[in-house]
């Protein structure tokens, strides 16, 4: 069984890319080959198994796997941006115009900015992303994965501070 979702973005987000953009950016985005975001499948299964597991954690060791030798039956593929929509934007070079860059700083218990904390991370804008899980094997592990899709709210860095929220919707229902 395969199991379609579509992730909408209410505001802006960010998934790190592990890359710092030299003294312009402390943290950029991930990209595709085309300098397009997505939400790598590795991050949306860790979320999922998060969720999965406080409703049903046997059933989500069979969908995810555990510490020990249980390998998950379930393959989380990486969430996209929709070909037409991508194509769009790589056949008129609009990459640039998906990211935009929040600056913060540490504020100290007397309210004045600490030395050295200026950071400038790159978010993207909001928008909607499509992705496959696949390899489902039986209808309760279908049934998980969509109760968990179900409480994720937010994706990505700073979720706590107004970053990444988000809807998912199961779209093959």
């Amino acid at each position: 069984m395969t199991l379609k979702y579509k992730i909408t973005f209410f505001d802006y987000w960010h998934l790190s890319s592990g890359l710092s953009a030299g003294t312009k950016l402390d943290s950029s985005v991930v990209k595709d080959q085309y300098g397009l975001p997505y939400v790598p499948g590795k991050t949306l299964k860790g979320l999922l198994r998060e969720q999965a597991e406080l409703v049903n954690p046997s059933l989500a060791a069979q969908c995810f796997g555990d510490e020990k030798e249980c390998v998950g039956v379930c393959y989380f593929g990486n969430s996209t941006i929709e070909k037409s929509v991508a194509d769009e934007i790589i056949s008129n070079s609009l990459q640039a115009e998906l990211y935009d860059t929040i600056t913060s700083t540490k504020i100290d218990d007397n309210g004045v900015a600490e030395d050295n904390s200026l950071r400038e991370i790159e978010v993207v804008i909001p928008l909607e992303l499509y992705g496959e899980i696949v390899d489902i094997a039986t209808p309760e592990q279908e049934k998980i994965l969509n109760d968990a899709i179900g409480l994720i709210k937010r994706v990505g860095l700073n979720r706590n501070r107004g970053l990444g929220r988000c809807k998912i919707e199961v779209l093959n229902q």
